[in-house]
């Protein structure tokens, strides 16, 4: 009957606190997902304080059997799921994983964690708190957080389903949540995990010491001798996107482009009003996905090329009235992220060239002249390099402007500034100017003139329910996802492809698609897919990789005869739900036009050759 008490005190406290609706949103969010999970991991947020005073017996396991109170939250949520039907995967209770996260503790001396009168009691499973200073850390790894296992007798009728899930329990060692000598319950027969619903989070490993160490550096003496020893720590935070865009992402569940669209409208708003240079900032968004802290596929960065004449913007920083100062160039140091190497035009043309092959190989070779060393003999070393580059080619300096040649192609802009061959290495060429239709210049100056008067301040609704931090988590979670090409997705990509070849072929050059094309093509379907938090690509984000990259094609050699609108991807401001929907019935006018394009030129491409 305590037990039963218990429960219905956690009902009680998760209606009243909202914890309920938020594990609701959370359950759609997995429900709604095309992946298969052993477990499904949810975080519960506890306020001591609060449940204590609604139950004195709930709140005492929670602050002194966290491990037991985990429990009985499980079997709330469990009976909440099965009686609103939230997840149609589940099948048992165990497949449930509740993580207490506490606002705080009491602020009394047993709650917090003495490292000088550590007391050795590896019984206890109980929250403490600690304070510390960091002296060492690993990188951040993989570990299994949930697996299923099923009994490797076909006969046996705990060869299916969900009958044995192993979690990973506070304080355990890996082995206890994966090994390979576990046995049936029923016939004794070895289990054998299932491994493609293995669930991984995130782990690192820290030392710490106590604050009092700094008296050794501060002249502290004392007549006793004494050391300190350091406490290491496991810090096991699951990868994952905050509530806000967890929210987000199951109110939109009903489209496949409303969500990007969104994050492009939002994002960056403490530096842009929402609503402007979308098209920008999606691609942008795009790029940041596709550049992967271990990016083994070093092929798969997107790199960006902007043609605009709005360089300089009014703005107001730290150091008075004049252009934002981005310190960036180094693309060794941008291992994992973005190399902004700037204004291309300013280059000369051997750091065009150098530019150039370092783009192309992914790699760069260092010089080391022997004669610093004292040796006679000139060493090299070549670094991989992982990032993507970010540049732009300002147009409107009064000098280049005399160098423009006359654009005789509809679409077509003058990239002759710059070598051919160099625009060729980006993966996107995007236009950016007064009369583009992502050049909205006066909310930026008011946007800017606002800032002004309250640096600090947040100008948008936007902008406090969508953090910095709240876009940081979501990136480094789909940056991480792995993705693969769904059939009708991977027809499409070639079917474009190959029918562009062929409108784009002359006698005279050839075809104007580079060997990279198709490598863009099937980069900018994956970025999407992983902007979605998706782990399939779907045909509706290859049309979204076309019609970015028919653009970018347009800007180089002209429209052809699958036009696309210079704002085909934003045809509207996204004002409210109305242009949202008026943008997905333009999007998906957009893929019959696409795929009635590939009928006509590109006919077989259904059957792909091996070389393809």
């Amino acid at each position: 009957m305590s037990n039963l008490k218990m429960k219905e005190a956690a009902l009680v406290y998760l209606d009243r606190s909202g914890g309920l609706q938020k594990f609701i949103n959370d359950c759609k969010y997995y429900n709604d997902s095309r992946q298969s999970y052993a477990v499904y991991r949810f975080n519960i947020l506890i306020n001591p304080s609060d449940i204590v005073e609604l139950d004195a017996e709930l709140g005492n396991h929670i602050l002194h059997h966290p491990v037991k109170a985990a429990e009985v939250f499980q079997s709330v949520c469990f009976i909440a799921v099965k009686t609103l039907s939230l997840i149609g995967q589940l099948q048992t209770e165990t497949q449930i994983n509740i993580v207490l996260k506490l606002t705080h503790l009491p602020s009394l001396p047993s709650y917090s964690l003495n490292f000088c009168e550590f007391r050795l009691d590896y019984t206890s499973q109980r929250f403490y708190m600690m304070q510390g200073i960091v002296i060492a850390m690993t990188t951040v790894t993989k570990y299994t957080q949930g697996a299923r296992f099923l009994c490797s007798d076909e006969a046996c009728p705990l060869s299916k389903g969900f009958q044995y899930i192993r979690v990973h329990a506070p304080g355990a060692t890996e082995s206890a949540t994966v090994r390979n000598d576990f046995l049936c319950n029923l016939c004794s027969s070895s289990l054998q995990e299932d491994r493609k619903f293995r669930v991984l989070g995130d782990k690192q490993i820290v030392e710490i010491i106590t604050a009092k160490a700094l008296h050794a550096f501060q002249g502290y003496s004392n007549t006793q001798p004494f050391r300190f020893q350091s406490l290491t720590i496991f810090l096991r935070v699951p990868s994952g996107i905050t509530d806000n865009f967890r929210c987000l992402l199951s109110l939109t569940s009903s489209s496949c482009w409303k969500f990007t669209a969104i994050l492009a409208n939002i994002f960056a708003s403490h530096i842009l009003p929402p609503g402007t240079y979308n098209f920008l900032k999606l691609c942008l968004l795009m790029s940041l996905v596709q550049t992967r802290d271990s990016n083994k596929e070093l092929e798969d960065c997107l790199d960006i090329l902007i043609i605009t004449s709005d360089t300089l913007l009014v703005d107001r920083n730290n150091y008075g009235t004049g252009a934002v100062s981005i310190q960036a160039g180094s693309a060794l140091l941008a291992k994992g992220g973005i190399c902004f190497i700037g204004d291309l035009a300013s280059y000369k043309k051997d750091k065009l060239e150098q530019l150039q092959s370092v783009m192309e190989s992914r790699s760069i070779t260092v010089y080391i002249p022997g004669k610093k060393f004292g040796d006679d003999t000139n060493q090299q070393t070549t670094f991989p390099i992982q990032c993507s580059f970010w540049s732009f080619i300002d147009m409107d300096s009064s000098s280049r402007k005399n160098m423009q040649k006359t654009n005789t192609l509809i679409g077509q802009m003058d990239c002759s500034l710059i070598p051919a061959n160099l625009v060729e290495v980006f993966g996107l060429l995007i236009n950016c100017n007064e009369s583009s239709p992502c050049h909205p210049f006066l909310p930026t100056v008011q946007h800017t003139l606002k800032k002004a008067i309250d640096p600090e301040g947040l100008l948008y609704l936007a902008s406090k329910q969508f953090t910095t931090e709240d876009f940081e988590k979501l990136l480094a979670f789909a940056k991480n996802l792995n993705v693969e090409f769904s059939l009708e997705a991977e027809r499409m990509v070639h079917g474009y492809y190959l029918a562009s070849r062929r409108i784009r072929t002359d006698s005279i050059c050839g075809s104007k698609l580079s060997a990279s094309a198709l490598k863009y093509l099937i980069s900018l379907s994956e970025a999407h897919a992983r902007l979605n938090l998706r782990n399939k690509v779907l045909k509706e984000d290859v049309l979204i990789a076309v019609l970015l990259f028919e653009t970018s094609l347009t800007l180089k050699y002209g429209a052809t005869v699958f036009c696309v609108a210079p704002n085909a991807v934003f045809p509207f401001e996204l004002y409210n739900e109305e242009y949202l929907e008026q943008r997905d019935i333009y999007l998906t006018q957009c893929q019959q036009q696409l795929l009635q394009f590939i009928a006509t030129y590109g006919p077989g491409t259904a059957v792909f050759a091996s070389d393809e």
